[in-house]
């Protein structure tokens, strides 16, 4: 696998958007973060020899995984059982696809009721909403002047 086939494999699940943070980083997200979706994984697109990818293993799988040659506690997100991928192949392929799937359906499921909702919406009045609320943010963000 490779940041190309990550993104192929994630854009076909439910709900999924992607955004670019922390200079080189593809985050990948459960629903659209101005309605309350949640990330699910990363990928480190600079070739700085940090994590290639990472993302939640659960509490039940995360420790079996940091076992395996390849696979390290994820920077930042290890207290929350997120693991990180040192190089493509640390995994099997298919292998890692299924976690990148359950990691998906991990954090659908714990989204807020409201955003669950959301994301039920027709794809039209969902594009409304999120479109009003990132206003909503950005009016927040404005310096008030006196």
């Amino acid at each position: 696998m490779d940041a190309d086939s990550l993104r192929e494999l994630l854009l076909k699940l439910p709900h999924v958007e992607e955004t670019m943070q922390w200079g080189a980083n593809l985050v990948f997200w459960v629903g659209d973060k101005a309605i309350g979706g949640k990330m699910f994984a990363v990928a480190n697109l600079d070739e700085d020899g940090g994590p290639v990818v990472s993302f939640p293993a659960g509490q039940e799988r995360y420790a079996e995984l940091v076992e395996i040659d390849g696979v390290v506690p994820a920077p930042y997100f290890a207290r929350i059982y997120w693991v990180a991928l040192t190089q493509w192949n640390a995994l099997p392929v298919r292998e890692l696809q299924e976690l990148l799937t359950q990691a998906h359906e991990s954090v659908y499921a714990r989204l807020p009721k409201r955003t669950r909702e959301a994301l039920a919406l027709p794809a039209w009045e969902r594009k409304r909403l999120i479109s009003e609320r990132r206003k909503q943010l950005a009016a927040k963000m404005k310096p008030k002047t006196s």
